[in-house]
């Protein structure tokens, strides 16, 4: 690293680790450059609002809570918003084969609504399971493998695999497993079991899931929305629907940035930059070889003239004709996110772009769509005639088999470049939490603060296998 003492920075991306980036950057004196592509900073984590004829809808990209066990992150969400930060109960249930599953499961539903073959099945497998096959390296097996590996071909069956390959549009056999360990709530079968077992006083608990969680009062994205607003108070210069165009590479250095606002181009030279713009997308403006991809969604989003669907917070689909993954009542998270007395509906419809579903005209979409509620038992004839929609290009790091060296390819190409660091989820190619970004973007700042290359660090920052809302602070 050159010693000189860098002043001018350039934050590219809005969302939660180029936000708290900038705010850490801002509080050390530096001269910071926020660029954002939308109108609004959030990124992923953006709420939108609706002016419906029955008042302000608002919501998610996705089903977003604040959980951290970061008690400095917590800290500091919990003064940044004050009296604006909810606390909520998270309730999930699975849709599968018309039936509705507790998630995650529990004895007494499952004695009540699961069919006696899955039932029979699932405790054969529980049987067989340490005798069962495994993978020898789980690293590089398939979700399919450990997935049958710790759960079974019958709970497999059921509850994952046409959920998973609709979710990811490739067979789950082709699907990288190196997440699912932070991903599913149930670590295996035994613990799945475990659970199903009637508790006894003095028993030591099974692992769990968070289910209380802070959320704010106006969508998720109030959290980012107030910081930006701080940032500009502490003299950040934010520039929004500002496209990246291209960055200037002299040597082993950025020399400038490139960006398009209102039909202008613009170009300045910083010291540093920190991307947390897709990492092929950052790989193609430099030049660089990238096969990585992303699984896109669009939102479906349409009131309700009713109070309340359910007490869900969402809804996983399971049923592959079932278009969307998840339905959500965003009123569940907060009850300001639906005018008095009203609610609304939110599908999440994983695509890819420029597929079917991704250009689909939205008034069919809402056809297909309002077709499915109703197969979940969803009274249409109360949903408004209003559709409000979202859509997110860069959703989800596609991680089939083998992503782990191309990832790692286009790491080390990028590492010469010394005054570039990569944070959050799309920057690093990572499927991960919020408060995961936000402590990248934390981490890319201090090693332009102090100098000491972290950026190996950055890219595989919590990357433990173990459950992580088991152990997060709600």
């Amino acid at each position: 690293m050159q010693s000189h003492t860098p002043k001018r920075v350039a934050v590219l991306g809005g969302g939660p680790a180029g936000l708290m980036a900038a705010w850490r950057l801002l509080q050390a004196g530096f001269h910071v450059t926020l660029l954002e592509q939308e109108a609004a900073v959030g990124g992923m984590c953006a709420t939108q609002t609706f002016q419906g004829q029955e008042g302000e809808y608002r919501f998610d990209y996705g089903g977003h809570r604040f959980i951290t066990k970061n008690p400095e992150l917590l800290a500091f969400i919990d003064e940044l918003m004050g009296d604006d930060l909810l606390h909520a109960e998270r309730k999930s249930v699975i849709r599968f084969g018309g039936r509705t599953y507790d998630y995650p499961l529990s004895l007494g539903n499952l004695l009540r609504t699961a069919p006696l073959p899955l039932m029979a099945g699932a405790l054969k497998d529980l049987l067989l399971l340490p005798f069962a096959k495994k993978p020898t390296d789980f690293a590089k097996a398939s979700f399919a493998e450990w997935i049958q590996a710790h759960f079974g071909r019958t709970l497999y069956r059921q509850f994952f695999e046409g959920y998973t390959g609709k979710l990811w549009g490739i067979d789950p056999a082709r699907l990288s497993a190196d997440w699912a360990g932070q991903r599913i709530s149930l670590i295996d079968l035994k613990d799945v079991a475990r659970r199903l077992l009637p508790r006894r006083q003095g028993r030591v608990s099974v692992r769990t899931y968070a289910r209380k969680y802070r959320y704010p009062r106006l969508g998720f994205g109030q959290i980012y929305t107030r910081l930006g607003e701080r940032l500009v108070a502490e003299g950040c210069t934010l520039i929004t629907q500002a496209r990246v165009t291209g960055l200037v590479r002299a040597g082993n250095r950025l020399s400038q940035v490139r960006w398009e606002q209102g039909g202008n181009t613009c170009e300045q030279a910083f010291d540093w930059v920190i991307s947390t713009l897709p990492l092929p997308v950052t790989c193609a403006h430099l030049g660089v070889s990238c096969d990585l991809h992303y699984r896109s969604l669009r939102f479906v989003n349409m009131p309700l003239a009713q109070e309340n669907l359910s007490d869900n917070t969402w809804q996983y689909l399971s049923d592959p004709h079932i278009l969307a993954t998840r339905l959500q009542e965003p009123r569940r998270r907060s009850p300001f996110m639906a005018p008095a007395g009203k609610s609304s509906v939110m599908l999440e419809i994983p695509c890819n772009v420029g597929d079917e579903t991704w250009n689909a005209p939205l008034p069919a979409l809402r056809q297909r769509v309002s077709q499915d509620l109703a197969s979940l038992g969803v009274d249409t004839a109360r949903l408004g005639h209003e559709t409000f929609e979202a859509r997110s290009e860069y959703a989800y790091p596609l991680m089939d088999l083998g992503y782990q060296a191309r990832r790692d390819r286009a790491i080390q190409a990028l590492m010469p470049i010394e005054n570039l660091i990569m944070a959050g989820r799309q920057g690093t190619f990572r499927y991960i939490f919020t408060d995961t970004a936000m402590e990248m973007g934390l981490m890319a700042a201090d090693m332009v603060v102090d100098g000491i290359d972290r950026r190996h660090a950055i890219f595989n920052h919590r990357n433990e296998n173990t459950v992580i809302e088991t152990q997060s602070v709600a």
